[in-house]
């Protein structure tokens, strides 16, 4: 470390950098994490430049998590395989500190590595531990989203007498896999949104003979420079170009960049920018994916939930809605494109229907709609009526004159959508 000048003072808004503790960048970590951003970006290829530079702090990052206040998760996305998910995480495996596979990784070794010096965990197929069947994993799946956050111990029986144990939780974690993860993942991670590669873009071939050897010379290094700087790192108070949460997800990326120097304190902050706008954009439109499948449903309903409606119809309806943002859509208002497209990642689109007329149309088939109403925008359960109490009184007789009428809201009886429900053509 070089002792700084007089003229190194403490940063805007009261945050202090590396100068205040007495320490000022001369180059080398700069350089180093020039050469491991080089390094990464010749094995994977990543969604931006702004992705590239994050991932190369977030590694550098776990070289210093017993200084850290949070442990930010690298979510590792992608829609199909294929898309180099894997991969990222073997560049990580070499790169960052003490790390560790939980593919198939018991909760309680887990649980029992975790200490001062955390491990990095590096979590494959990670939707296969959040998915609707994984409840065997619900253990694991508690400890990743506990651990973002120092001091959040998880508590079980232990030992052969059977005392309430601590455990501690607080370890960085990447955690790749297919489609979205958890909110709860996602709100405390920098979130990579990975894609399968272009026909001219061109990767070096991961090869364990010489890959390895490259990528931990470079962790070795990383280790050699920010040990040292762990208690520097741990009173620095970075500038942050966002807030709440998200602050809390970049500021150990914002340290590494303070402590390099160069141009990474810049940088650093142009990605966090760039990627938390994304990531609030994606956000946005998945809401409004999720208000799509409610109106529809209330469409539906409104309709006597019928097999199917018109392509037409369905529109006509949603563009009456003047509060909602479908007639605002676009530069038109919603169309036909439009709807299949915001439907297409629920396996959604429309077919050719023939109607009571015997006319052909495009329509949508309600129960298309079934499993995403269920996962996306369930209802909420309905309270079990109460059966009225009984009565003890002689016996009834039979009211002469008209039947009673059915209580209000009940259904007619009869097949789904009517007498005249649409059929599929073929």
């Amino acid at each position: 470390m070089v002792p700084s000048g007089p003229d190194q003072g403490t940063g805007p808004q009261g945050a202090l950098g590396p100068a205040d503790h007495g320490y000022r960048t001369d180059g080398e970590g700069a350089e180093l994490l020039d050469e491991l951003r080089a390094a990464v970006g010749r094995y994977v290829v990543l969604p931006s430049e702004e992705a590239l530079t994050a991932v190369t702090l977030w590694v550098a990052a776990s070289h210093i998590q017993p200084s850290l206040q949070h442990a930010p998760r690298l979510a590792v996305v992608g829609p199909t395989k294929g898309c180099g998910k894997s991969r990222v995480l073997d560049v990580l495996h070499e790169t960052v500190h003490q790390p560790m596979m939980t593919v198939n990784t018991s909760p309680a070794v887990v649980f029992r590595v975790i200490g001062k010096n955390p491990p990095t965990l590096l979590v494959d197929e990670a939707d296969t531990i959040f998915g609707p069947k994984a409840g065997e994993k619900e253990d694991l799946r508690g400890l990743l989203n506990a651990g973002h956050q120092r001091n959040r111990p998880a508590w079980r029986i232990s030992g052969p007498e059977h005392k309430p144990t601590a455990f501690p939780t607080f370890a960085m974690a990447a955690l790749a896999g297919i489609g979205d993860l958890p909110d709860t993942i996602m709100d405390r991670a920098v979130v990579l949104r990975m894609q399968k590669r272009k026909p001219g873009e061109r990767i070096t071939p991961f090869r364990s003979r010489y890959s390895v050897p490259e990528l931990n010379a470079l962790r070795d290094r990383l280790t050699a420079w920010l040990t040292p700087l762990r208690g520097t790192a741990a009173a620095l108070v970075p500038t942050m170009p966002v807030e709440d949460r998200a602050a809390d997800t970049w500021e150990p990326l914002m340290i590494v960049a303070d402590l390099a120097g160069g141009h990474w304190p810049a940088s650093a902050r142009a990605a966090c920018l760039a990627m938390t706008r994304h990531q609030a954009v994606h956000d946005e439109y998945t809401t409004l994916k999720t208000r799509l499948l409610r109106d529809i449903r209330r469409i539906f309903e409104q309709e006597g939930n019928k097999e199917a409606l018109r392509t037409h119809d369905l529109l006509a309806a949603l563009l009456t809605d003047a509060e909602s943002p479908w007639p605002d859509y676009g530069t038109k208002g919603l169309n036909a494109y439009h709807l299949a497209a915001l439907l297409r990642d629920f396996d959604i689109g429309p077919a050719n229907y023939r109607f009571e007329n015997g006319r052909q149309a495009k329509a949508y088939a309600r129960n298309q709609f079934l499993d995403a109403w269920a996962r996306y925008c369930p209802e909420p359960a309905r309270p079990t009526p109460t059966p009225a109490p009984r009565r003890e009184a002689g016996p009834t007789r039979p009211v002469q004159g008209k039947p009673p009428a059915p209580p209000a809201g009940a259904l007619p009886v009869g097949p789904l959508g009517g007498t005249a429900a649409p059929t599929r053509a073929r």
